[in-house]
């Protein structure tokens, strides 16, 4: 799984470097599949847990887990958070994703910098992640 090379990248990242290494995240966010945007998603696909309205597919073809979203631009840390998450998670086996931690922001260096709001957030995106690999064959 490629996560943990993007995470390494964190380590020992003052966190206002770390905010903006998640900046720069947000524009490496693919664009999702053919109706798979904004206009077409379904209440399912909306994370709940974050303010920033966040869509979220999670597929798995031959054991191989493949992440799309979206998210607006005018969120870029949520939209550099998910993007780390799609870039780093796409292609990984299913217990790859049953082992991820619930919490990011230590890995981040963001425990102290992001609110409570943003913390549910993110561990909510990972939570629908690792549910719906789980659930998925």
């Amino acid at each position: 799984m490629k996560l943990a090379e993007l995470l390494a990248e964190f380590e020992g990242a003052d966190p206002e470097e770390s905010l903006e290494m998640l900046v720069d995240f947000s524009e490496r966010l693919p664009p999702a599949a053919p109706g798979r945007d904004a206009s077409a998603v379904n209440a399912g696909c909306r994370i709940q847990e974050c303010q920033t309205p966040v869509y979220l597919w999670v597929d798995v073809a031959e054991g191989k887990v493949r992440l799309e979203a979206v998210v607006p631009e005018q969120s870029p840390t949520v939209r550099g958070f998910v993007a780390l998450l799609v870039e780093g998670i796409s292609g990984a086996e299913k217990s790859e994703v049953a082992g991820l931690p619930d919490d990011f922001l230590p890995l981040l260096g963001l425990s102290e910098t992001l609110g409570m709001t943003r913390r549910r957030g993110f561990q909510g995106i990972i939570s629908r992640i690792k549910r719906e690999v789980a659930q998925k064959t």
